[in-house]
């Protein structure tokens, strides 16, 4: 038996790994490219980078946002994996929430930075002012600042009156 931690004690929690492609504009982008963008537009702090040999593509990185740690890397189908950026799925299947003390704030910094607006922040019944970005790689956010502490049953009957009518036509 290993004395080792098979669950490092740092990382109890799932860990989102996020794989960059191109730039939703269609220029090269990449995992380098994301980093920088995560750095300056959430603060997020790099703590490990791995190259890939030949040194042009990132193999793995690892960055502190908040409290939390996102995993992430160049996208490699030329080894035999599938695709997975979003340009490659035509979109991303998750969406990564933050939580931070100014909504409006973050969500302006990131559109200035060239993320697209997916919903404006607004305040919610759930008592979050939220709004959500998809960044210049794909990745979709929704960013909350906490305004009110809301009860499951105001919360149960504030969203049986906003969903009442049925989805917005359009």
């Amino acid at each position: 038996m290993s004395d080792v931690n098979p669950i490092p004690a740092d990382r109890p929690f799932v860990v989102p790994y996020m794989t960059i492609g191109a730039r939703t504009d269609g220029s090269p982008g990449g995992a380098a490219d994301a980093i920088e963008w995560y750095t300056a537009a959430f603060g997020a702090q790099e703590t490990n980078r791995q190259m890939a040999p030949g040194g042009d593509k990132v193999m793995h990185a690892e960055l502190v946002l908040g409290d939390g740690l996102l995993f992430l890397a160049d996208d490699f189908p030329e080894w035999g994996g599938e695709p997975s950026a979003p340009a490659a799925l035509n979109g991303s299947t998750v969406t990564m929430h933050r939580y931070v003390h100014d909504c409006d704030a973050t969500i302006e910094k990131a559109v200035a930075m060239g993320a697209e607006v997916l919903m404006p922040p607004e305040d919610m019944f759930w008592g979050d002012r939220f709004g959500s970005i998809r960044d210049p790689f794909g990745h979709k956010w929704s960013i909350a600042t906490h305004m009110r502490d809301v009860s499951p049953e105001d919360m149960e009957a504030a969203a049986a009156a906003m969903f009442a009518d049925g989805p917005p036509e359009g």
